[in-house]
C-alpha cells in the first residue's frame, strides 16, 4: 500500500504536502507560530488534528496509519499481503461453501472480486464525492456558492461544479477540484 499523503492548508494557502515527515519538515520550515493550520488527508479528505510542533513519534501515536513504512507481523500470508482475520458465517453458508469447488478461501475470494468488479464505478464516485465534501465542509464553508458547488459535486456534475468554486482561493479550488474528480484545474482558468 502506498504511503498516506497529506496537505496543509494555512490562510487558504497550501503550505505542504506530502508524507506526515515531509509535511511537518515543510510547515515548521515555513515558522508559522501558532495559527491555525489545516492539515487534511488526501484519501479521505478528513481533517486531522495534527499538533504541529510535537515530534512525529507522538502523532503517529494517534495515527498509526500514516506511518511511512509499517511492518506488522500478523498471522496470515504476510508476504502475499494476507493477513489473518474472522469471518463470522452462519451453519447454512459454511454449508454452502463446503460444497463449493476450491474450498470456502477460494469461494469467498472469487465472490468478493465479482461484487468489487461489479460496484467499481459506483464505489470510486462515491470516495471521490465523500473526500471532497469532507474537505469543503472543514474549509470553504464561508465560501461562495458553497451550497451550490456541493449539490453539484453530489450529482457528479463537473462543470457546475467547477462554475460553482470559481471564485474561491485558488489553492483551495484546485485541491477541491482534485478530491472531487481526480484532475488538475487548467491554469489558464486561474
Amino acid at each position: 500500500m502506498a504511503n498516506i499523503t497529506l496537505t496543509a492548508f494555512w490562510r487558504q494557502q497550501q503550505i505542504a504536502h506530502g508524507t506526515l515527515s515531509a509535511l511537518i519538515q515543510q510547515i515548521q520550515s515555513a515558522n508559522i507560530q501558532d495559527e491555525t493550520v489545516f492539515i487534511f488527508n488526501d484519501r479521505s479528505g478528513k481533517r486531522l488534528d495534527i499538533h504541529l510542533h510535537g515530534d512525529i513519534a507522538s502523532t503517529l501515536a494517534v495515527y498509526p496509519e500514516l506511518a511511512e513504512s509499517s511492518v506488522i507481523r500478523t498471522r496470515g500470508r504476510p508476504k502475499l499481503g494476507v493477513s489473518a482475520k474472522e469471518v463470522t458465517l452462519l451453519p447454512r453458508h459454511w454449508e454452502w461453501l463446503a460444497s463449493q469447488p476450491g474450498g470456502a478461501s477460494a469461494t469467498l475470494r472469487r465472490l468478493i472480486d465479482q461484487a468489487r468488479k461489479s460496484s467499481d464505478a459506483a464505489d470510486s464516485k462515491r470516495q471521490r464525492h465523500d473526500r471532497a465534501y469532507h474537505f469543503m465542509y472543514e474549509i470553504a464553508g464561508d465560501l461562495p456558492d458553497y451550497e451550490a458547488s456541493l449539490r453539484a459535486l453530489f450529482a457528479d456534475d463537473e462543470v457546475a461544479f467547477t462554475a460553482g468554486i470559481k471564485n474561491w482561493p485558488q489553492d483551495i479550488r484546485q485541491y477541491a477540484l482534485r478530491l472531487a474528480f481526480g484532475k488538475e484545474e487548467d491554469h489558464q482558468q486561474a
